[in-house]
């Protein structure tokens, strides 16, 4: 089983991220993470297929997640694909899914990541994340501990360093 950074711990993942043509019976066979695009189109046939098992949706950075906003519910999941390194839509993403959309469920990040990636992705509202092979996930953890703290607001601190310093009469 496949291994990914939960809540800054290193656990086995369950869940099985699907390929943009997979189909729907694919979907009914466990805990799966399906493409936005089978969502849009086979939306009612997964609703049914998924019966007992979870289901979470992955988006591509060009994906507007607003398009699934009125099913956030049905999610565990909601996945989302950095296609290349330097592709900081992943970010907006994930601030739009937590602070405007309100998603409580598991925020996953995969694709082109990094370890230098995972302290602002998890700023952004991320909670979980899938890295390349090549990079090592327990070493990974360290970047989350590599700055004490930070200036700007972001879906987890919405106050900035200044407001809280001065909260704190310091």
């Amino acid at each position: 089983m496949a291994k990914l950074i939960r809540n800054r711990k290193v656990v086995e993942d369950s869940w099985r991220l699907l390929p943009p043509d997979a189909t729907v019976e694919q979907a009914a066979e466990g805990d799966s993470i399906v493409p936005l695009s089978l969502w849009k189109s086979s939306r009612e046939a997964l609703i049914a297929a998924a019966g007992s098992g979870r289901l979470g949706v992955w988006l591509d950075g060009a994906d507007e997640p607003g398009d699934i906003v009125a099913d956030l519910d049905r999610f565990t999941i909601v996945a989302v694909r950095a296609a290349k390194f330097g592709d900081g839509r992943i970010n907006s993403s994930g601030r739009l899914l937590r602070e405007r959309y309100g998603y409580k469920g598991e925020l996953r990040a995969f694709g082109e990541l990094l370890r230098d990636q995972l302290l602002m992705l998890e700023r952004c509202g991320f909670d979980a994340f899938v890295l390349r092979d090549s990079e090592n996930l327990e070493d990974a953890l360290a970047a989350f501990g590599e700055f004490s703290d930070q200036y700007q607001v972001s879906a987890q601190e919405p106050q900035p360093l200044f407001r809280r310093r001065l909260a704190a009469g310091r």
